[in-house]
């Protein structure tokens, strides 16, 4: 691996390689994100979901709860939107950009911090079935369905035998 495919550590560097569009710093809001994933043929593959605007591939994702570390808060996002029951780890992955869509054409700033969150069991009735889609991928393809530069490369180099203890 790289230095150029590594994937972005929130305790890393002292200056993030990631592009805002923002007047102001504080117009910046944050979320949470639940790379789900799970184990076949010795092969991880990554739980995708649909935006329920556009219809293109995210991770779950969410506002922050109160009395919920980040990790749960991204678990209980991958719950709501995609009806996923598993471990979250309380280890952030890395973070991405986005701009947020609010309506009436308008766009809000986030960064999204990338919690992950190993899948025991998909649920089939969940708070937002019939709104958006759900589909597995492999690394490489989870990575050329999302948009985001540097969600891609999280994606492209998670290794889920890191998070053992």
């Amino acid at each position: 691996m790289t230095e150029r495919d590594r994937p972005i550590s929130v305790q890393g560097p002292k200056q993030l390689p990631i592009a805002v569009k923002a007047a102001h710093k504080t117009d910046v809001r944050s979320q949470f994100a639940a790379l789900c994933f799970r184990i076949r043929k010795d092969e991880p593959e990554i739980l995708l979901i649909t935006s329920r605007g556009s219809q293109r591939w995210i991770l779950p994702k969410g506002w922050p709860m109160h009395a919920k570390t980040p990790a749960d808060a991204a678990l209980q996002e991958a719950w709501e939107e995609a009806g996923v029951r598993g471990k979250a780890y309380d280890r952030c992955l890395g973070l991405f950009s986005y701009q947020k869509s609010i309506g009436n054409n308008q766009t809000m700033p986030c960064i999204a911090l990338v919690y992950p969150v190993q899948v025991s069991a998909l649920e089939t009735d969940f708070p937002e079935k019939g709104e958006r889609r759900r589909k597995w991928f492999r690394l490489k393809k989870a990575a050329g369905k999302v948009a985001e530069p540097e969600l891609k490369k999280i994606l492209k180099t998670f290794d889920p035998r890191l998070l053992k203890p």
